[in-house]
């Protein structure tokens, strides 16, 4: 690799990349992840070669992991590959005579090649390897192993990549769906009698901004009842359009140059706003014209992403947030030891005490002690807790129980430590996974935290090993 003297900034990235890689090689958790995985795939093993296959696993769990530490999207993940030796040499894809660095699709097949059990599995390899005293001594330079004792637990909103759920916007989301559907059917050779379809998008926008501007206006809700109602009428006309050409597609798609998988992805995609649209339909007259309220999760919050909920968080700059619950649990160094990603409207952070306990004692051995806030208080808690023989840090509910509490010295201690996992929370949200994450896709979305929580691990066991490094140099030259 060609030796560049830049600035700071650079040479700090390039020896975490290299501290990264000695960490991958030498513990051997990428060997056992490569094996893994390609025997767990006998068709694939029968088609192509051994050599074949290592070359292709490794590559894909380097350019996952690198994709998780830049943070950059598939395709300006690929041009910096293409342009950096740095990366090239990480990645493995700088070879004798040339560099052949991926395209931005590869790359997103790759981060969606491996199943959840499989990355979860390397992380918790990567855990152990460092828990052991020999490991940690060849990795680290330390001489005492990572210990997984003292846990701190936190949850946290991990916002889904959409607009504020406004009820008319999402008449405005299906129509221009179902319009650029039918325009791209049109562009292949099926074509219907309709306006142009531009011009349903263009009425549509207006009735928007109308919408947008009459809040200010006097009667406000009457002129808003009467545009809703130009609104539902336009959306129903592009309903019924749309539903002629699903049909005229699904019945003749082999006249056209479309291939029998995009004529169905098509499909699909009108399907899932002509599914919803009734409901989208129904929940803006019932709030804008009956000025009815209704059940947070009889809500459609939005038409792409059905698995999101409305989390109420009582924060200052949020007090509700709109996406998916995340549990984290670090232990006394920032590792992060376990994770959990709700799909369902979460039932309190109490309830995720046990289970994480289980995950952690099963990877790692029993805990010595627990941390959290408040929210995970509980009587049960408080008993299993007591039971397991683990001290428990979790701040109590009540007042007076927390005032007696205040005055057990270890008890303030975890507390304070406590801070850093609300830091750890930030970090690992807005320098990961990105605010918004802009995966899309409940499954989608939990893959690319798993390859973040395996990231910034590496990350952080590459820095506590350069930090180690840094002090023996300046003890020798003292």
């Amino acid at each position: 690799m060609l030796t560049v003297y830049g600035p700071k900034d650079y040479r700090d990235f390039r020896d975490h990349l290299q501290q990264i890689d000695d960490i991958l090689v030498k513990s051997g958790i990428e060997a056992r992840f490569i094996d893994r995985h390609i025997s767990s795939d006998e068709k694939l093993s029968e088609s192509h070669s051994y050599q074949f296959l290592v070359s292709l696993t490794q590559r894909a769990l380097r350019y996952s992991i690198l994709r998780a530490l830049t943070g950059e999207s598939f395709r300006e993940l690929a041009v910096r590959v293409s342009d950096s030796q740095l990366c090239q040499w990480f990645t493995h894809t700088s070879q004798i005579d040339a560099a052949r660095p991926l395209s931005k699709s590869t790359i997103e097949r790759f981060e969606k090649m491996f199943s959840s059990e499989e990355i979860e599995t390397l992380i918790h390899d990567l855990g152990r390897c460092v828990a052991d005293k020999k490991y940690a001594k060849e990795l680290l330079l330390r001489e005492a192993a990572i210990k997984f004792d003292k846990v701190f637990s936190d949850t946290t909103c991990v916002k889904a990549n959409i607009h504020f759920p406004v009820d008319w916007v999402l008449l405005r989301d299906g129509v221009r769906t179902l319009i650029k559907a039918i325009e791209l059917i049109r562009s292949h050779g099926i074509k219907l009698r309709i306006s142009e379809p531009s011009s349903f998008l263009r009425a549509m926008n207006k009735y928007c901004m109308e919408m947008t501007h009459l809040r200010k206006k006097r009667d406000s809700d009457k002129k808003r009842k009467v545009v809703l109602r130009k609104m539902k009428k336009l959306t129903a006309t592009v309903e019924k359009h749309a539903i002629n050409y699903h049909r005229k597609l699904e019945t003749n798609w082999q006249d056209t140059d479309l291939s029998e998988a995009e004529a169905q992805y098509i499909r699909q995609r009108m399907e899932n706003v002509l599914d919803q649209l009734p409901r989208a339909l129904k929940q803006a007259h019932e709030r804008i014209i009956g000025g009815r309220k209704i059940k947070n999760s009889d809500k459609i919050l939005s038409l792409y992403e059905p698995d999101i909920h409305v989390l109420l968080r009582g924060k200052a700059n949020a007090e509700v947030e709109f996406g998916n619950a995340l549990h984290l649990v670090e232990q006394e160094d920032g590792l992060i030891i376990h994770w959990k990603f709700i799909k369902e409207q979460p039932k309190g952070d109490a309830a995720l005490v046990k289970e994480s306990i289980e995950r952690i004692t099963r990877e790692y051995g029993q805990p010595s002690s627990y941390t959290a806030d408040r929210g995970f208080d509980s009587p049960d808690n408080r008993i299993e807790l007591e039971k397991l023989v683990i001290f428990n840090a979790i701040c109590p509910l009540s007042v007076p129980l927390l005032k007696e509490r205040l005055q057990e010295s270890d008890f303030c201690l975890y507390q304070k430590r406590r801070g850093s996992t609300e830091g750890r929370i930030g970090i690992f949200k807005n320098a990961y996974l990105g605010a918004p994450m802009r995966s899309k896709g409940f499954n989608n979305r939990r893959t690319r935290i798993e390859w973040c929580v395996l990231a910034h691990n590496l990350w952080k066991l590459a820095d506590m090993a350069l930090k180690q490094k840094e002090k023996i140099e300046d003890a020798k030259t003292a």
